[in-house]
């Protein structure tokens, strides 16, 4: 469980800084090439980057996420035997006795 919150945070991370850096770096001119871009330009492209930045990082955190063992993460079986019961028991009684819609159709 550490490992994926520790996947969560670092691309959570990376979600605000990328763009951040990228809004920062157009603005006061530390890329080659923005000097000559005219402001429009510039703001149009930094937006459009960082935005790109920020899908970027999702996907990556998608594919780690994709990769994680299937086989890893096993539910307590205790736990899913007191689900099930409970679910049983409130569809069993409750959905026959007091859902007005199943009145209407007898």
């Amino acid at each position: 469980m550490a490992g994926v919150m520790q996947k969560f945070l670092i691309a959570s991370m990376f979600m605000w800084i990328l763009p951040i850096a990228i809004l920062y770096g157009f603005n006061n001119d530390l890329l080659p090439g923005s000097t000559t871009l005219t402001p429009h330009s510039l703001t149009l492209l930094s937006g459009f980057l960082a935005v790109v930045s920020v899908n970027v990082v999702i996907v990556f955190y998608i594919c780690l996420a994709l990769k994680e063992p299937t086989d890893k993460h096993k539910p307590d079986a205790s736990f899913v035997a007191e689900a099930k019961d409970s679910v049983k028991k409130l569809t069993a009684g409750v959905a026959s006795t007091t859902d007005p819609a199943l009145k209407k159709e007898e």
